[in-house]
């Protein structure tokens, strides 16, 4: 029964797929890092690369491909994409090396360019990833006073889902170019109409949603903190703050909520 429990469990995390363009590689040893950048360009030289890191298996390296997890072999010929997981304690090894990637990301973020809705003396501070036209990022505002007398702060970054030139992302670019910009965040997501400022260029959508795309965000409202971990979509209040106190005192939270997907 034993042997069959741990080949069902390694059948379930472990599955193969092939390399393509995007992959991102972290390490802390340069010469090891040059010979997998190298050999990942001899395979396909359209990869971009740009970190490389060691994963816990000799041998392995592990990459991020849009986001997703993956191992790639020293060589560069193979690729298994998935999470890894010690097997002892069935600890998610990938998830803990993404929180990581993801905090040093959010290290070099400039909160100035996000909207901010907040209590005097937060407890917790969530970053959510929004879109004006998302149900379920509207219905997570209409709870933002709410959040706020629970002691949680939200940073809004724009994540207009539909992408570059389409009307959700001329709406964000109307809210970041006013001068009260939550006002006109919350006014958008009542459905109504925002202004844009004449002249007015707003690089914040662009450099947000590609922060996004780089944090593998497919849908919204995204929820993470700052030291890289996820909670996931919309929660009722209660729910969120309950969450985010159990995260607050290092315990597991399974990702969970309710999100509105990319077109």
């Amino acid at each position: 029964m034993r042997k069959l429990t741990l080949k069902a469990w390694t059948i379930r995390i472990a599955t193969a797929a092939m390399l393509c363009a995007g992959a991102v590689v972290q390490s802390s040893n340069a010469s090891n890092a040059d010979a997998v950048r190298a050999a990942l360009a001899k395979q396909n030289p359209a990869v971009s690369i740009t970190n490389v890191r060691p994963s816990p298996a000799t041998e392995l390296y592990m990459v991020s491909l849009g986001g997703s997890s993956g191992y790639v072999t020293a060589d560069g010929r193979y690729i298994v994409m998935g999470d890894m997981y010690e097997v002892a304690t069935r600890k998610n090894v990938s998830e803990e090396q993404r929180k990581v990637l993801r905090a040093e990301i959010f290290s070099k973020v400039d909160w100035n360019d996000a909207i901010v809705f907040s209590p005097e003396q937060p407890r917790h501070t969530v970053i959510v990833f929004t879109d004006v036209d998302c149900t379920y990022c509207r219905k997570l505002h209409t709870e933002i006073a709410k959040l706020n007398e629970l002691g949680i702060a939200v940073r809004y970054l724009a994540y207009p889902r539909s992408g570059p030139g389409t009307e959700s992302w001329s709406k964000m670019e109307a809210v970041w170019c006013s001068t009260d910009r939550r006002d006109a965040l919350t006014r958008a997501k009542r459905g109504e109409s925002i202004e844009k400022t004449a002249g007015c260029v707003a690089p914040q959508i662009a450099a947000e949603y590609s922060l996004g795309e780089q944090l593998s965000v497919h849908g919204t409202p995204m929820i993470m903190l700052e030291d890289g971990s996820v909670v996931g979509g919309y929660l009722p209040t209660l729910q969120l703050a309950q969450a985010l106190d159990r995260l607050a005192a290092h315990e597991p939270v399974a990702q969970a909520g309710r999100q509105s997907a990319a077109p």
